[in-house]
């Protein structure tokens, strides 16, 4: 009898214990998150970072004279250092975007098929992980110049080493082919997950060519043979080609997924930006028919006007940044069909086998860009028909020619607007009166790192020629 009660009562506390382990598991926090979630967090992560105006993460919208500022005028100025924007920068790539994204990937991995799940969906889904990893990398090597990458995301490795920009690049080369061949089109990927392609591999396949276009032609100076042929597989596998494949990050109409421009040009109710002259000017001089598509109207009579670019402006006296790109749902542009064609012509004035020829090209992107902010084909074709925009009568060499359309084209998107700046050294930038430094040709280290990865950082430094802002990176070599 004696047994048979202890025996009870060691059940009861085993399962008084159980039901307390049960009470302390905080069933609304789970442990562990699914793979897809990791991956439309790194999503939102990156769009977020590439399409924000916040100054303290993203100045090149100021950097190629898109926008200008009001009263606060450091970073106008080119002065990064008081905010830690190199730091914020970088830790968004690296903390935020590529270790989700490397989670995702370990996770959808470990997790296997999902339930109803065709076999190829799996592969689809981390070939389209790697796809984003590709484009974070690029973005950090084209702003940095060598960084950690081998030795980068490991746990283990506290103070990781710093690899060759190019020879990071070029393996990213390898990597990007090797995931658009593993993609099945037919099949299904993300999903709902997705706020870009919404899990069609066909369309993750076309921005995956179209970034291997973009990092061929980021080449072209440094790596002729290998920029060629990069740019004539990628033309020949499939870049975007309408306006329906565009790559666009969408957004929501309520915090947190609403568009950082939103955030930080409405919710906060800051009047902190201004578009500058140096934009505003020239498209004036063009009767650039995408001007009420970037600018607000000021002044009696109305008329568009930029603000002096690296003052202080009045904000009530200058154009704004246009009512619908400030929207909460307007979409962040990860690559339009616009950029595709300019690339193209880029390739064909560098001999590249694409398809056409630089003034078709030419043509096509500047239809391309006005169509895609909404205005029309007559438009674009009267703007054609301008002497000072026609490819055989406009000023200057090709660079220059192709160089001024990009720049216009990439409005909005100012990290790709100052990397072409860089390839094409175009538009020509007055630098402002109390700039603290050049123009900005690439950012350099972070504080953090050289505080607390002293050794790798002064190699890398040493490796590109000084951890300083006027340091070309190994594709800028004009």
């Amino acid at each position: 009898m004696r047994n048979i009660l202890a025996i009870v009562l060691i059940l009861l506390l085993f399962s008084s214990c159980k039901k307390l382990e049960e009470l302390n598991v905080n069933t609304k926090d789970p442990t562990t998150v699914p793979g897809e979630s990791l991956f439309t967090g790194a999503q939102l992560a990156l769009s977020n970072i590439m399409v924000t105006p916040n100054v303290n993460r993203n100045n090149f919208r100021l950097f190629v004279q898109h926008w200008t500022e009001c009263t606060y005028t450091d970073e106008a100025n080119y002065e990064l250092g008081d905010r830690a924007i190199p730091g914020n920068w970088w830790n968004a790539f690296y903390r935020d975007v590529l270790m989700n994204l490397k989670e995702s990937a370990k996770v959808i991995q470990e997790q296997g098929p999902m339930v109803g799940d065709a076999p190829q969906v799996l592969p689809n889904k981390l070939a389209i992980i790697e796809v984003l990893t590709v484009y974070a990398y690029s973005v950090l090597v084209e702003t940095f110049g060598n960084v950690p990458y081998t030795e980068a995301l490991d746990p283990d490795i506290i103070l990781p080493k710093y690899d060759d920009g190019l020879t990071i690049y070029k393996d990213l080369l390898v990597r990007l082919s090797a995931a658009i061949v593993s993609m099945d089109q037919a099949q299904a990927s993300f999903g709902g997950a997705d706020n870009m392609c919404h899990g069609d591999v066909a369309k993750w396949a076309k921005f995956a060519n179209s970034l291997k276009l973009r990092m061929g032609m980021l080449l072209a100076d440094v790596d002729p043979a290998l920029a060629a042929t990069t740019v004539e597989a990628a033309y020949t596998a499939g870049v975007i080609m309408s306006q329906a494949d565009n790559a666009l990050m969408a957004y929501m109409s309520s915090q947190p997924h609403t568009n950082p421009v939103n955030e930080n040009l409405v919710l906060s109710g800051r009047k902190d930006f201004v578009m500058a002259n140096t934009l505003v000017d020239y498209m004036n001089e063009l009767e650039d028919p995408r001007r009420p598509l970037y600018f607000t109207l000021t002044g009696d009579p109305p008329a568009y006007v930029g603000g002096i670019y690296g003052v202080q402006n009045d904000y009530t006296a200058f154009s704004h940044v246009a009512d619908p790109i400030t929207e909460a749902t307007f979409p962040f542009d990860y690559f339009d069909l616009a950029e595709v064609y300019f690339l193209l012509a880029e390739g064909a004035e560098r001999g590249f086998s694409v398809g056409g020829t630089a003034a078709e090209f030419y043509e096509k992107a500047i239809t391309a860009s006005i169509e895609f902010w909404g205005g029309t084909a007559a438009e674009a074709a009267a703007y054609l028909a301008n002497p000072k925009v026609a490819y055989a009568s406009a000023t200057g060499t090709w660079q220059e020619k192709i160089g001024m359309q990009k720049w216009i084209g990439l409005f909005n998107r100012g990290f790709e607007g100052w990397t072409a700046y860089r390839i094409l050294d175009y538009p020509i930038l007055i630098p402002p009166p109390d700039a603290f430094s050049v123009l900005p040709l690439r950012l350099t280290y972070p504080a953090a790192e050289q505080t607390l990865n002293p050794a790798n950082r002064a190699a890398a430094a040493a490796a590109i020629g000084g951890d300083d802002v006027g340091t070309k990176l190994f594709f800028d070599k004009n």
